[in-house]
């Protein structure tokens, strides 16, 4: 019986016993795996003085920087541990905010290493104060930042490649912007003509063209159009538009005629699963003998109306009803109309980049026809360069409002030169 009790009693005190054992095992174990863990974690730590003078510095951060612990604990500071550049920050802005808020977070710094080189790091430093609230210790930890400075530094350089880049494309696209339109409007004999290319983005070409060029004698051709889309594929079509139109304008000159051969050209060029089209307007711009000033055939294939601004003052849209955008289908129906061009009249012809443009003033809407047409009505009489220089002011305040490129193209035919004079006088 006194056996059985005894090992009973045995059992009881090997069940207290044995957890207390792996208690105290375990407690010795955190002991020494916390103070192994200060001196050789993945970090650095060390402490200073409210002065910045070193009192205690782990293994991993000795290693990293080359130095004996009896160098630096005692007889150095933390700042003796940064490059010239680093002490300068220090003093002026990481000491004083450290005072001020009691901890610094994630600064980048450069440490020097005993051999004399750099090693990039991000600190981190909090103030332990007294049970008085005066500073006592300067707790720092110190992340080696050498494969984040090396990546920045990637980042940095295919940054600067991409901006390379971009200035690249940027030449490269006003380059080609500018051999799609002419380099100066011919001079027309009782004329003054005037036009504006405002671009709504420099990244890509954009597909609006112009241009005015001598026919047979006493003729002159004109033309101004709005390509489908941007970019390379655009520009290709405005060259072939531009060319064509020239050329098909000398072959024969009948508005109607000419807008039929581009539509041919480029329905047939373009038929495939990338089709591509365009609006233009042709005008065949012949002298009136009879009546004085011009007489003008417009044609157009789907494209925005031409606004006549007349020396009374009134502005019309010349409307051309029912013409189908070039180049979409094999048969296009082109509208005409023709109109008498008295002295102090302006013809001008756009594109729709700037009705569509969104303004501030109507809250991000559509600048639309109707306020364009106010516009000229308040601008009438005027002349080619007067329209053109209110539509660059106009363009201006609608700033990024404007999201596609805008062409205009003014004709304003001359008063005779004594009609010229009398006026400035008046």
């Amino acid at each position: 019986m006194r056996g059985a009790g005894d090992q009973g009693e045995n059992r009881g005190r090997g069940e207290v016993q044995g957890p207390l054992d792996e208690q105290a095992r375990f407690a010795a174990l955190l002991e020494d795996s916390a103070e192994d863990l200060y001196e050789h974690a993945p970090c650095g730590y060390l402490s200073t003085l409210p002065d910045g003078r070193i009192v205690r510095i782990n293994t991993t951060l000795l290693d990293w920087l080359g130095h004996e612990r009896g160098d630096l604990v005692g007889r150095r500071h933390f700042s003796d541990l940064l490059t010239v550049g680093g002490r300068l920050y220090h003093e002026t802005h990481f000491a004083p905010l450290l005072r001020m808020q009691g901890e610094v977070k994630g600064i980048a710094l450069d440490l020097k290493a005993a051999d004399g080189s750099r090693l990039p790091v991000m600190v981190t430093s909090t103030v332990k104060s007294g049970d008085d609230g005066q500073p006592l210790l300067i707790r720092t930890t110190v992340l080696d930042a050498r494969d984040r400075r090396a990546y920045e530094r990637e980042l940095l350089r295919a940054r600067k490649e991409a901006d390379l880049e971009r200035d690249r494309l940027k030449d490269l696209n006003t380059t080609l912007q500018k051999t799609l339109l002419p380099p100066e409007l011919v001079s027309v004999p009782g004329l003054e003509v005037s036009a504006h290319y405002h671009v709504a983005s420099v990244d890509e070409v954009g597909g609006d063209f112009y241009d005015l060029f001598p026919l047979a004698a006493g003729t002159w051709g004109l033309f101004l159009g709005d390509v489908c889309g941007k970019g390379a594929a655009a520009a290709a079509v405005t060259s072939l538009a531009r060319y064509t139109l020239r050329a098909a304008a000398v072959y024969d000159s009948d508005p109607a005629a000419v807008l039929t051969n581009l539509n041919t050209v480029l329905n047939h060029e373009y038929n495939g699963t990338d089709p591509r089209f365009c609006t233009v307007v042709f005008g065949l711009l012949t002298p009136d003998e009879e009546r004085g000033g011009f007489h003008i055939t417009l044609a157009s294939g789907g494209h925005p109306p031409a606004v006549l601004m007349r020396s009374d003052g009134t502005a019309v849209f010349l409307h051309t009803p029912g013409g189908q955008l070039i180049g979409a289908l094999a048969d296009a129906h082109i509208a005409t109309t023709s109109v008498h061009l008295a002295p102090g009249d302006t013809l001008l012809l756009h594109t729709d980049g700037l009705t569509e443009a969104h303004t501030a003033a109507t809250g991000g809407e559509r600048y639309g026809d109707d306020a364009f047409l106010d516009f000229c009505h308040d601008l009438a009489p005027t002349t080619a360069s007067g329209i053109i220089d209110a539509i660059r002011d106009l363009l201006d305040t609608f700033g990024a409002g404007v999201d596609d490129d805008t062409a205009v193209l003014a004709i304003h035919v001359l008063r005779p030169p004594g009609e010229e004079r009398k006026r400035a006088r008046t």
